[in-house]
């Protein structure tokens, strides 16, 4: 199975509705942005060269899209109070070349609670997630985006997710991080989680 998901960005744009300096330096300058490359900012803030606050706003570009009000929404989240330390301290953890499914639970339990950000649900917090958090060619338990569209094409297998179109419990996050590990073995996958959630996204797998 064949993935190729890019989403267009205008990078002047989105620099100019956020807040100053909040727009990571030579992202989206072709006007498209594909998975590799929010994987390369994520490595990038890895290495401490990007902020959190500038990982944010790549990401949450990509996740946007062609929305129009991404550039507002993504601005209002960033400006909240503490955003930068919120989102080092939900995330700070993913760091490490080693990442287990206790690191992944206290991450995203910390969105909900002590990191949280009004403003950035799970369907987005999630995608930060899965950039900073996922291990290509590890296999096994790998965080995954969980949006509406995803968890609406989830089967009973997958647990209670698909009951639910947003603000997913971190229990219910974790059930479906198994069952798509699970699945992943599946020829065409490669052993590769997020292949998985892709083929769920675009419909072009039915479990």
């Amino acid at each position: 199975m064949a993935y190729v998901m890019n989403f267009p960005v205008d990078a002047t744009r989105w620099a100019a509705g956020l807040p100053p300096d909040a727009w990571p330096a030579g992202f989206a300058t072709s006007g498209k942005v594909y998975r590799n490359e929010v994987f390369a900012l994520a490595e990038r803030w890895r290495a401490r060269d990007v902020s959190s606050v500038q990982l944010a706003a790549g990401v949450l570009a990509w996740g946007h899209g062609i929305r129009g009000y991404g550039p507002y929404r993504t601005g209002r989240v960033l400006t909240r109070e503490l955003a930068g330390e919120r989102l080092e301290a939900a995330l700070g953890g993913l760091r490490p070349d080693l990442v287990t499914p206790v690191v992944l639970e206290d991450c995203y339990e910390r969105f909900t609670t002590t990191a949280k950000l009004p403003g950035l649900g799970a369907a987005f917090f999630t995608k930060l997630l899965y950039f900073t958090g996922y291990r290509r060619g590890k296999g096994g338990i790998q965080p995954l985006i969980l949006d509406r569209v995803v968890a609406g094409r989830m089967p009973t297998a997958a647990g209670p997710a698909g009951k639910y179109s947003t603000a997913w419990w971190t229990s219910t996050w974790l059930t479906y991080l198994h069952w798509a590990a699970d699945q992943a073995a599946r020829p065409g996958f490669g052993d590769e989680p997020d292949r998985v959630e892709m083929a769920l996204f675009t419909g072009s797998w039915t479990p």
